[in-house]
């Protein structure tokens, strides 16, 4: 009986002090919860005041508030200028402010934390070592830096895709005749692939061994395909006749030819063009004869250029070549056509004894005639 008036006395103390102590704690929220409402309430009357909606902007703030002083600042000059009821507004428009300021603040984080959360759900979902498997391999940084990255990288490659395009479709344009274009289409016609050449292996490999070489004449006997002198390296020897055999040749090799036979057409052209305009020249002709000046001096400086790059392959120093004057070659053309001219001059006058010779019978001829009529004239009379 003592133990269970004992155990209620016990439990009574237990209750009653955790009572007590939930009554301060339950007071303040309370008050928490009624200064909260007559913040907003208070908060209200200030957006109110201002003429604007909760929600706004900052700048919707400083906009009206800037309407509002011009209307109540006491130095203003305004009819309705009260310095109460600006000092009113100016305390709202900070709470306001402070306010709107919050409120984008907290919308913009929540907007990053958003994007954060996608972005750890492409990271933890994609495998660590697949991670860099997408976008080629490009950029780094989140999935949304790399894939910017990746489309400029697309579009920088597409870019030095068309200009070398447009690089290749001029040269083939312009240089469609060159030697360079000729010989490189004629080494790819003549070109074994490599699958043929290892295809031809095998079956000249199955053929030995099945033994149908052993028929042949020079069965055993070493092949004769190493040079006379025995100076040269045979692998060197064999590599080279391999390439010449397959139509190979050297860039700096074909370009020499090209700037050879450019030069020699060059030269052939404007050589005949003086000889079709005549000497002596008329105006009309003067001012055809500057014009394909002009033409030469403008294909001599192409020249030039792919001297330029000539210069800078050719591995030889002594193969380098120097840059050709236009001038010098209108001169020379010039210098060839007079020389012509003079020759041709020459060769008449040797030719000039057998035709003085042909004039003097015929003024014979002529001259007998004439005495036979006069003659015939006397004998009538």
């Amino acid at each position: 009986m003592m133990a269970q008036l004992l155990r209620s006395h016990l439990l009574n103390a237990s209750v009653i002090p955790t009572r007590v102590r939930t009554l301060p704690h339950l007071g303040v929220l309370q008050g928490r919860r009624m200064l909260t409402h007559r913040s907003k309430k208070k908060l209200s009357e200030y957006y109110r005041l201002l003429n604007l909606d909760e929600g706004c902007s900052a700048d919707d703030v400083r906009e009206s508030f800037r309407k509002l002083a011009k209307q109540y600042h006491p130095d203003s000059g305004s009819k309705t200028a009260d310095a109460a009821a600006f000092i009113k507004i100016e305390e709202a428009y900070r709470k306001v402010l402070s306010h709107a300021m919050e409120q984008s603040n907290a919308r913009r984080h929540k907007v990053e934390e958003a994007e954060e959360e996608e972005e750890d759900k492409f990271k933890y979902k994609t495998p660590q070592h697949r991670h860099y498997l997408s976008f080629e391999g490009v950029g780094f940084g989140t999935p949304s830096q790399r894939e910017k990255q990746y489309r400029q990288f697309r579009a920088d490659r597409a870019s030095e895709q068309v200009m070398e395009y447009q690089k290749q479709k001029l040269h083939r344009q312009y240089f469609a005749d060159s030697v360079t274009v000729r010989d490189v289409k004629h080494s790819r016609e003549q070109k074994i692939t490599q699958a043929i050449e290892r295809l031809v292996e095998d079956l000249i490999q199955e053929s030995m061994a099945r033994g149908d070489f052993d028929n042949l004449s020079g069965k055993g006997k070493p092949l004769k395909k190493f040079s006379g002198c025995s100076y040269l390296d045979p692998m060197t020897h064999n590599l080279n006749r391999i390439l010449i055999d397959n139509g190979y040749q050297p860039e700096w090799i074909l370009m020499q030819k090209e700037i050879k036979d450019t030069i020699e057409q060059l030269r052939e052209a404007i050589l005949n063009s003086r000889k079709k305009l005549g000497n002596p020249m008329t105006a009309a002709e003067c001012q055809q004869w500057s014009q394909v000046c002009e033409q030469f001096q403008e294909n001599i400086r192409k020249l030039n250029k792919r001297i330029n790059d000539f210069n800078l392959i050719v591995p030889i120093l002594s193969r380098q070549k120097v840059h050709f004057d236009a001038h010098k070659e209108i001169a020379r053309a010039q210098k060839i056509y007079e020389t012509q001219m003079k020759a041709e001059e020459v060769a008449e006058a040797h030719s000039d004894p057998s035709s003085e010779g042909e004039r003097e019978k015929t003024a014979t001829v002529r001259t007998g005639v004439f005495k036979w009529v006069n003659l015939c004239k006397l004998i009538k009379i």
